[in-house]
């Protein structure tokens, strides 16, 4: 079965859902640990936002407004 996937926010390469979630081990003070090569993610405004790469997690970062579309009024 395929894992869903869809498109990073400012790049709009795919990402696999399951990659960027999948727990590669746990630090030593208990947080989960995950591998950025497979995408990443970022809790923002209450919800999870996923990028196929660090470095777009961090452009998203600098400037989310650029890259989320205006929600609704």
């Amino acid at each position: 079965m395929n894992s869903p996937t869809m498109k990073c926010p400012v790049c709009s390469k795919p990402i696999d859902l399951a990659g960027a979630d999948a727990t590669t081990g746990e630090t030593a003070f208990g947080a989960r640990e995950v591998d950025p090569t497979k995408g990443t993610r970022l809790f923002h405004e209450g919800e999870w936002v996923y990028f196929d790469k660090l470095a777009c997690r961090t452009k998203f970062n600098i400037a989310p407004a650029r890259y989320l579309p205006p929600k609704a009024q």
